[in-house]
C-alpha cells in the first residue's frame, strides 16, 4: 500500500475538482481547489519527496480552447520528474510515444480503449504495438448504476456497457502494467471511500492497482487500509493541505501511516 501523488489539470491550472461534475460544454467543473504554483512545482516536490508512480491527467478535452494549456503545463511537469510520473487524458496509439519520450513512465488510457461503450481490443493491440503494455495504465475509473459498478470514459461523463467485476479485471490483467481507478460519485467529496468498490478490487489478486477517491481524512484512509488489506496503492487529491484540504502532504508523503 504506497501513496501515489496526482497533479491534475483544468483550463490551464492545477486543480483539484469534483469528479462527477465534469463537464466538457463550457470546460465547467466545480472547483475544490485552484493553485497559483505550476505543475512543475509539484513534480519537483514529488521527485524531491522520492514518490514515484503518481498521476497527471489532463481534464479539458482535446477539443477545448485550454488544452494547449493543460499540455504544456503537463510536458513541463514531465520534464520537472523525468521518469517519475504517468500521464492521461487524451492519449492513443498515435501520441503516446512522445508522452514517454517528455519523461512520462507510463500512459494512462480510457476513452481509446472503451470506445462506443465497449472494449475496443483493436486499439489497446495497436497501443501496445506503439509503446509495449509494460508502459500502459489501463484507467479503469467507474460509476455505479442499476446496482453495479460500469467503467466511464469521456472524462468520467459517458457510462460505457463494460462492468467493472472480477472477469474484466481478469480479462485486462494481462494487457497492462497497471490499473487507476477512481470511485468517480466520491471522486473531490472528501467524504470517505467507495466502500463497496475498495472491497471488490481488494477481493482480485493480480494486476497492481491504485484507488482514487472520497479520502477525506486520517480515519478514512485507516478505514480504506483495513477494507483493501493493505492491497491497493492510493491517491489523496483535494484533502491533501497541499490542496486546500487538513490532511498533511508531509505525513502522507513520509509513510508515516505504513
Amino acid at each position: 500500500m504506497k501513496f501515489r501523488p496526482c497533479i491534475d489539470i483544468h483550463n490551464g491550472k492545477v486543480k483539484q475538482i469534483v469528479g462527477g461534475s465534469l463537464k466538457d460544454q463550457g470546460d465547467q467543473a466545480e472547483t475544490n481547489f485552484a493553485s497559483e504554483l505550476d505543475a512543475a512545482y509539484y513534480a519537483r516536490m514529488y521527485r524531491r519527496d522520492g514518490l514515484k508512480g503518481g498521476h497527471i491527467i489532463l481534464l479539458n478535452s482535446k477539443d477545448s480552447p485550454y488544452y494547449a494549456a493543460d499540455r504544456a503545463q503537463a510536458l513541463s511537469a514531465l520534464k520537472a520528474y523525468p521518469g517519475g510520473m504517468q500521464i492521461g487524458g487524451g492519449i492513443t496509439a498515435e501520441n503516446a510515444e512522445e508522452y514517454l519520450d517528455a519523461g512520462a513512465s507510463h500512459v494512462i488510457v480510457t476513452s481509446y480503449v472503451f470506445q462506443d461503450g465497449r472494449f475496443q481490443k483493436e486499439n489497446l493491440e495497436t497501443l501496445k504495438a506503439a509503446v509495449g503494455k509494460e508502459h500502459i495504465v489501463l484507467d479503469l475509473s467507474c460509476r455505479k448504476r442499476d446496482g453495479n459498478y460500469y467503467i466511464v470514459t469521456n472524462r468520467w461523463q459517458t457510462f460505457t456497457k463494460v462492468r467493472l467485476e472480477a472477469g474484466t479485471l481478469e480479462q485486462l490483467a494481462g494487457e497492462c502494467d497497471e490499473f487507476l481507478i477512481h470511485g468517480v460519485d466520491v471522486e473531490g467529496k472528501a467524504s470517505g471511500v467507495e466502500e463497496e468498490l475498495v472491497r471488490l478490487l481488494a477481493e482480485w489478486n493480480g494486476t497492481r492497482m491504485t484507488y482514487a477517491g472520497g479520502i477525506g481524512s486520517k480515519e478514512d484512509l485507516e478505514n480504506f487500509r483495513k477494507l483493501c488489506g493493505g492491497k491497493l496503492d492510493f491517491t489523496i487529491g483535494s484533502a491533501l493541505d497541499l490542496f486546500g484540504g487538513t490532511i498533511s502532504y508531509q505525513w502522507v508523503a513520509g509513510g508515516l501511516v505504513f
